[in-house]
């Protein structure tokens, strides 16, 4: 994991015609393969950085690279995921998880002859996050959990090189929350793609991310940047243990001073 995929290099990002900013001078880089955490207080401009990432918005200034190539417009080897699953209720799972490969090219033009080995590649990913047999249930049929699982799959669907969640887990209980990072984690272990994860929870970070960076109030910027010194794989047991709550409260102060700055 050396090779550097994701580069910001002095980004900033104002909207319309606004001279108030709302991220400056963002610079960052992650490595081929790196699991990324973006931590902060509302409104710091995570969901900025996450538009910047896959070329929904350009930058006003500076620069940003991914896998050697300037950002100019959307990326089609992006997997994303949000809070709300967002799974269209007319659909099944299996079609939800389907839909990336009937309108992003290159699948979509041979959507129709290729269903079947579509069809297995989905499959395959709905039991690898648990939802074997739920492939032909509807949304409204599934629980808040299995919803996300199913979402988490259609962001994979089309193998992306990188995969970004905003606050994916935000409205699950915690109990279930804990049994998405492990599905998560253990989909990162096998496949390495590049992960960029925003959440105000500093245990998901913690526990999930190779190097965790803390942005400050609007405008944002990053003010900390840490790496993990957790070892992987990470069961859910070291959750209890004092180094991962040493890492929890360093994250905390470090959100602290930003809200009282």
């Amino acid at each position: 994991m050396s090779e550097t995929f994701v580069d910001f290099q002095r980004v900033f990002l104002a909207y319309g015609n606004s001279d108030e900013f709302a991220v400056e001078d963002i610079s960052l880089q992650t490595r081929q393969g790196e699991f990324i955490a973006i931590v902060g207080p509302s409104g710091c401009g995570k969901s900025t950085f996450m538009k910047l990432a896959t070329g929904l918005k350009p930058p006003t200034r500076g620069r940003v690279s991914i896998g050697g190539e300037p950002v100019t417009g959307p990326l089609k080897f992006v997997g994303m995921a949000f809070q709300a699953p967002t799974l269209l209720p007319w659909r099944t799972t299996l079609d939800n998880v389907l839909l990336p490969l009937e309108i992003v090219e290159p699948y979509r033009s041979n959507f129709k002859r290729e269903r079947a080995r579509y069809e297995e590649r989905a499959l395959k990913l709905l039991r690898t996050v648990g939802l074997d047999g739920y492939a032909h249930k509807y949304p409204w049929q599934l629980s808040g959990g299995m919803q996300q699982r199913a979402s988490i799959c259609r962001a994979l669907i089309h193998e992306p090189k990188m995969l970004l969640l905003d606050e994916p887990f935000g409205a699950l209980d915690a109990f279930t929350r804990e049994e998405l990072w492990c599905v998560l984690r253990d989909l990162w272990a096998e496949r390495r793609f590049n992960v960029i994860l925003v959440t105000h929870d500093l245990r998901e970070a913690a526990f999930l991310a190779d190097t965790i960076y803390v942005m400050s109030k609007r405008p944002g910027r990053i003010v900390a940047r840490r790496e993990n010194p957790l070892p992987q794989p990470r069961e859910l047991d070291i959750t209890y243990t004092e180094p991962f709550t040493a890492l929890v409260h360093e994250l905390r102060e470090h959100i602290g001073r930003v809200r009282s700055s």
